[in-house]
């Protein structure tokens, strides 16, 4: 069975992607209620007793939340960076340093360090044996050149794209959170993700997931404009561009 990765919800209110080649599947972060995570997988024929470990990016609750009742429900290994690690409460949590690489099955995933204020936050680069490639980048307030060489040979990918500038400056956040989530360790802008597609597409890039959108400030239509407005712009004709849905599964590959 080929490699296939689904979204099951994101937004800024919660995120929990999941990933299978039909013999090994695992979670990159569990962002909701156990019990929202258990139904997106029963929608995708399969069930948490297949779900062997799970892969975190950071410790802020739209991304742990449902970790610690999923572990109680079967044996589940939780792999985190040291700093995110001690803020899981869960008893089969592995630390690993910033920078890792865990083998399970055919898969290998590698961590990479993000921007976000965040203990220890980090993307992820899974690799089949099949040399199947493909990559998350979320909660991130920039993206480095150390980011996308992470990156390279991904054929999918799903990419932060938070917020619109203009709707975060004229909307009803405080100004103090505005400044946190525009800065270098907060959120990437739609903007920002529309400039960072054309570095992806030269690594093989060929599909992507607009993901961790702000329910305040952002909608799908805008994120998807301004993507759509630089794959027109960069000559980008081979992408194909999707929004991640805040409720429901979507498919990366």
């Amino acid at each position: 069975m080929a490699v296939c990765a689904y979204s099951l919800f994101s937004s800024s209110s919660g995120n929990c992607t999941y990933v299978s080649d039909g013999e090994t599947s695992f979670l990159i972060d569990a962002g909701g209620a156990a019990r929202r995570i258990v139904e997106a997988l029963s929608t995708l024929g399969t069930d948490i007793c297949r779900v062997t470990e799970i892969f975190v990016t950071h410790e802020h609750g739209d991304h742990i939340k449902g970790i610690r009742c999923l572990c109680k429900k079967t044996p589940i290994t939780v792999h985190a960076a040291a700093g995110t690690s001690s803020r899981i409460d869960a008893e089969s949590v592995i630390t690993h340093p910033p920078l890792y690489s865990v083998r399970t099955g055919g898969f290998t995933v590698k961590s990479f360090v993000t921007s976000h204020d965040a203990a220890s936050s980090c993307g992820y680069v899974i690799e089949h044996t099949d040399g199947f490639r493909l990559g998350t980048l979320t909660d991130t307030g920039c993206v480095t050149d150390e980011m996308i060489k992470a990156l390279d040979g991904c054929f999918a990918v799903m990419l932060e794209s938070n917020y619109d500038e203009g709707m975060l400056i004229n909307g009803v956040y405080p100004a103090e959170l505005k400044s946190r989530i525009s800065s270098n360790r907060g959120h990437l802008s739609n903007a920002q993700c529309a400039e960072t597609l054309p570095l992806l597409y030269k690594g093989g890039m060929r599909r992507v997931l607009l993901a961790h959108l702000s329910p305040e400030n952002n909608t799908p239509g805008t994120a998807l404009a301004s993507a759509l407005e630089a794959k027109k712009r960069f000559g980008l004709d081979g992408l194909e561009i999707e929004c991640a849905d805040r409720f429901r599964v979507t498919r990366l590959v």
